[in-house]
């Protein structure tokens, strides 16, 4: 069964092809990014705002995100709804 990430501004990314969420500060991700965007293999899920964090899929997209990795990675724990219905 297929399981969905919230990346931010009601955009949803399947867990099963998410490789890597990384955050874009460093020089290697920026050129990895900007290829992305010159290839047309990024899809910017930002809506304007800053990029905090880049998600790696399985086919080599990028997926560009305003939250931080750590929030997106927070959500992707399996069994994190019942710690948060308890």
């Amino acid at each position: 069964m297929n399981q969905f990430i919230h990346v931010g501004f009601g955009n949803l990314v399947n867990t099963d092809k998410v490789i890597a969420v990384v955050s874009p500060e460093s020089a290697p991700v920026k050129r990895m990014v900007q290829t992305a965007k010159e290839a047309g293999t990024a899809v910017d899920a930002t809506q304007g705002r800053k990029t905090k964090a880049v998600l790696v899929m399985e086919n080599g997209q990028l997926v560009l995100s305003a939250l931080l990795p750590e929030t997106i990675a927070n959500r992707a724990q399996p069994g994190r709804e019942e710690m948060d219905e308890a």
